[in-house]
């Protein structure tokens, strides 16, 4: 310690590089050297020292006091900077380490950097790189003994945790359940019967350090998944310190891009921003100019106005009355001073109409009501096209209003005239007793009242035919006026174009100098463009401003198809002002609603006529035949005015769905309960197919679903066939299922004489689908047929016979659903899902039949190889009665199922047997090795392969018979 007080606090180097302490040069003046703490240093004299003259306890233990300690007892008792008190407080030696100080750092040591360690790094960057890669390439040494290291105490952790009983790892482990706790603590071994004995206390111990050392063991294993894991967290701990590094890197980038930003746009936005403004407002300030000049020029509209209808001038009237509207529906709107002109103006203009909609009105009611038979269709063709043409012209749009209301009116007309001319042919209604026209109707005979129906149809044909011509004709005159705006707007195009070439030498100086801001843009616009879209607005409110003043001067030679914005050009001093191409359209559209709507009345007059006789229940007592025949002259009505209206009304076809829902209801509850004692009686033996179904079926393949109209002469001499042949494939199937053909038949051919029922039918035929279904799984499948016809058991060929059967109506199914899919709407086809249901019932019944077969055969061979033993005479008894079973079974089903069926049937069938055999071998001991008994099951296996491959359509047959033999491991 003494030489350190002569050597220098700055270090030196030397040649070396290493730094040296020199000794002999004294410390700098003004800076002293801290020396270690003491306990017990001197009084302060006031004389400067070194720490060769320190205080010494030995030598100077007279001269120190309290008050020269640095570290006192209640001092280092109440340090507020401790978290906590030291537990080793009183414990600890009194000296220089009692109590903690901060030792400052060394004067005469170097500051070490990184910079220190540059040149080592360099010059080993290459072989730490090359180390580096080798270490990826191969893994090292160390690491595979750690994998090994980890195995091997996985596995001592886990042969440990075994030694464990498992009761202590159940979740469920709780000491409070008695039996929980007598099987930890065997109490039955401490209960002797003469107290405590020296056995006893042993059996304690024993157990105690049989406990403690399961404890010890789980301890253990917890410390070591916990040591394994301590490397995640630090991983995890590196992770979090340099994602905020990256996050620092990112915020102060992001600071600098902020202040770039906001420096372009202090430099470069806000200056040419505040030009764009200052040009906006100057613009503003011009169109509301404008604006006042507009207003006044419509002030004086209405005096125009009455002044033109004191003279009679109706047509100079309209079109400043037009004018003046569109300017305050587009420019004025919302002007205080103007909130009551409109409603005036509309006033005006619905006196100047009412001459011409009178008129208009006489025309329709006497065109209707005349004889439907009269010729010619149009009544006074040129005062209809001159009617129109001036509505039109007057821009009165609403005339066809006038043309529905008596439509309707006559349509309401024909059917009682209709019911007056057939009344009178029958004799047995009184008119003069039966007043009202549905008491009338509900005395006539069906025949009678379909006459009236058709009578009824027949005229509203005539009224539709009329009603077309007539608005053929309206059409027409609009598809003139149509041509005639087109071949104005072309000269209007030409003579604005003309002007722009004349004008645009002459155009005006606004935006000299602003298109230098070209580059700047405002809210997606070049400033150059928003100022000529500014511009171009302007102009536009001129031109109506001058457009109003020239329609207040003169009214009877103002253009007649303005609609642009060169609206001051004017063509023929004799045209009027006509409604624009929209209007027009609209109107062309108004004319087909109106014929839809004639289409709609006659079908609604109709359901009238059909209600009225459904009153009393008439209908709903029809017979097939005559609702067929209802049905089908409805439908025909339905189809003439859709061929001739171009509209599906759908009132008429609702009134007979109504109808047809209760027949149908009937129609289909006749069929299922016909269906139902078909199943009952049905003893399910393969039965003759008749020709009639044959030539049925074949009908049905070449695309007909329909019945037969009359029985095909020479159908008696043919003889039944043995099968049902589809399209070249043979179906063995029993009565029912024939007649179940001919029934789903009669619902195709419902559907196609009334088409509106297909939905319902659809869904009574799914019905009665599923009904088979179910019914033919209770009797077969679930042996119902032993109780309702007396069988005596359900044999494998009955099984076969009702999957046939179900494999026949599966083949229909899509057929049925394309048929039914050309009648349905295409909202409508969510319902042809039933089908998809009822393909997947039919399928699963089929699996269930065939997973029944080979139950069958599973249980017999159960039966028959749990006896099986290995010894001579071969072939075995066991195996001989194996293989005729299995010929019985292919006898049974063969003619019934096709090849293909049967062979994946007998291939599920063969798996079973192996599976029986393989388990009997297993249970005797017989294995692979070559061995007699191995020799005598190899001839008993020969022997079954060959019988089961000398069956008919099995000789292709793999029956992989190597399975049996259990694996060598």
């Amino acid at each position: 310690m003494a030489s350190s007080h002569g050597s220098s606090p700055v270090p030196r180097g030397g040649r070396d590089g290493i730094y040296h302490k020199e000794r002999g040069d004294p410390p700098p003046r003004g800076r002293s050297v801290r020396s270690l703490p003491d306990v017990c240093p001197k009084e302060p004299t006031g004389e400067r020292r070194v720490l060769c003259d320190g205080p010494s306890v030995v030598a100077e233990h007279d001269r120190w006091t309290v008050y020269s300690s640095k570290v006192n007892l209640p001092a280092a008792l109440n340090d507020p900077r401790l978290t906590k008190r030291e537990s080793d407080f009183f414990t600890k030696t009194w000296g220089l380490d009692f109590a903690e100080t901060e030792v400052m750092p060394s004067f005469y040591l170097p500051n070490i950097t990184k910079e220190h360690f540059g040149p080592y790094l360099q010059e080993t960057a290459q072989r730490e790189r090359i180390h580096e890669r080798c270490k990826t390439i191969c893994p090292n040494k160390d690491d595979v003994d750690a994998v090994s290291t980890i195995a091997s105490n996985n596995e001592k952790s886990r042969a440990e945790l075994e030694q464990v009983p498992k009761i202590f790892m159940k979740p469920e482990f709780a000491l409070e359940d008695p039996a929980t706790f007598n099987s930890v603590l065997p109490w039955s071994h401490f209960n002797s019967a003469g107290g405590k004995s020296n056995r006893d206390v042993a059996s304690s111990k024993l157990l105690q350090e049989k406990l403690s050392h399961y404890l010890d063991v789980v301890e253990v294993s917890i410390a070591r998944q916990i040591s394994l894991r301590s490397e995640a967290f630090f991983h995890a701990m590196s992770s979090q310190h340099e994602l905020q590094d990256r996050l620092q890197e990112t915020q102060r980038a992001v600071a600098v891009l902020r202040g770039r930003t906001a420096a372009i746009d202090r430099i470069m936005c806000q200056g040419p921003l505040e030009a764009l403004r200052t040009a906006l407002t100057r613009n503003n300030c011009v169109k509301l100019h404008n604006k006042l000049k507009l207003m006044a020029a419509v002030h004086q509209t209405q005096p125009t106005v009455q002044l033109l209808l004191s003279t009679s001038e109706f047509v100079g009237a309209l079109e400043l009355i037009s004018t003046t509207k569109e300017v305050l529906q587009q420019e004025l709107q919302g002007i205080h001073s103007f909130r009551h002109l409109g409603s005036q103006l509309c006033e005006l203009e619905k006196l100047i109409d009412k001459m011409m909609i009178e008129d208009f009105s006489m025309y329709a009611r006497s065109d209707l009501n005349r004889s439907l038979r009269e010729e010619p269709l149009v009544l006074e063709k040129e005062r209809l096209e001159s009617l129109v043409f001036g509505l039109l012209r007057q821009r009165k749009l609403d005339f066809l209003d006038i043309y529905s209301e008596e439509m309707i009116m006559a349509a309401k007309a024909i059917v009682s005239q209709c019911v007056a001319e057939n009344v009178l042919n029958i004799e047995d209604i009184d008119t003069e007793v039966v007043t009202k026209l549905t008491d009338q109707v509900r005395l006539m005979t069906f025949p009678q009242w379909f006459e009236l129906l058709k009578s009824i149809f027949e005229s509203f044909l005539l009224f539709l035919q009329r009603i077309k011509a007539a608005l053929s004709v309206i059409k027409n005159v609009v598809l003139e006026v149509l041509a005639s705006n087109q071949r104005n707007r072309l000269l209007e195009e030409k003579a604005r174009a003309g002007a722009s070439v004349q004008e645009a030498p002459h155009g005006p100086s606004l935006l000299q100098g602003e298109a230098e801001l070209a580059y700047l843009t405002h809210e997606g616009l070049f400033i150059s463009d928003a100022l000529n879209e500014v511009q171009q607005q302007q102009q536009q409110v001129q031109d109506q401003s001058s457009r109003v003043q020239q329609s207040r001067a003169e009214p009877a030679s103002s253009d007649p198809t303005e609609t642009s914005i060169s609206r001051d050009q004017s063509f023929m001093s004799g045209e009027n002002m006509m409604p624009t191409d929209l209007e027009l359209n609209r109107v062309m559209n108004n004319l087909q609603e109106l014929l839809h709507t004639a289409s709609d009345v006659s079908h609604d007059r109709c359901v009238k006529v059909l209600t009225a006789r459904a009153k009393d229940g008439s209908l709903e007592r029809l017979s097939s035949a005559e609702f067929v025949c209802l049905s089908q002259a409805v439908e025909g009505f339905v189809r003439d005015t859709e061929e001739l209206c171009s509209r599906r009304s759908s009132s008429l076809r609702g009134a007979l769905q109504s109808q047809a829902n209760r027949f149908v209801h009937r129609f289909h509850e006749e069929r299922k309960t016909k269906l139902s004692l078909l199943l009952d009686n049905e003893r399910w033996k393969q039965a003759e197919v008749p020709a009639e179904f044959q030539d049925l079926v074949n009908s049905i393949a070449d695309g007909r679903i329909t019945l037969p109209e009359r029985k095909i002469p020479g159908l008696e001499d043919r003889k039944p066939a043995e099968f049902l042949l589809v399209n070249g494939q043979k179906y063995a199937v029993v009565g029912t299922v024939l007649l179940l053909i001919r029934i789903f038949l009669e619902y195709c051919q419902c559907v196609n004489d009334i088409p509106s029922i297909a939905t319902d039918m659809l869904t009574r035929l799914s019905d009665l689908l599923k009904h088979f279904n179910s019914r033919s799984c209770q009797l077969v499948l679930g042996a119902g047929a032993l109780q309702v016809v007396g069988l005596k058991t359900i044999t494998t060929k009955n099984l076969a016979l009702a999957s046939r059967c179900l494999q026949l109506v599966v083949h229909y199914i899509p057929i049925i659903r394309a048929h039914f899919e050309t009648k349905l709407q295409p909202k409508q086809f969510s319902v042809l899902r039933h089908f998809d249901h009822i393909t997947k019932d039919y399928n699963d019944h089929v699996s269930e039949i065939s997973a029944k077969l080979v139950a069958i055969m599973d249980s017999l061979f159960e039966k028959v190889l749990s006896k099986y033993e290995v010894k001579a005479p071969m072939p075995s008894l066991c195996l001989r009665n194996v293989c005729k079973q299995m010929a019985k079974m292919h006898e049974a089903i063969s003619e019934l199922l096709p090849e293909e069926q049967t062979q994946m049937l007998f291939l599920r069938i063969n798996s079973g047997f192996k599976m029986h055999l393989k388990r009997q071998l297993a249970r005797l001991g017989v294995v692979n090795d070559g061995g007699p008994q191995h020799g005598l099951v190899v001839v008993d296996v020969a022997f079954y392969t060959e019988n089961v491959q000398a069956l008919k359509s099995l000789d292709r047959l793999d029956l992989n018979m190597a399975e049996i033999w259990e694996q060598k491991r």
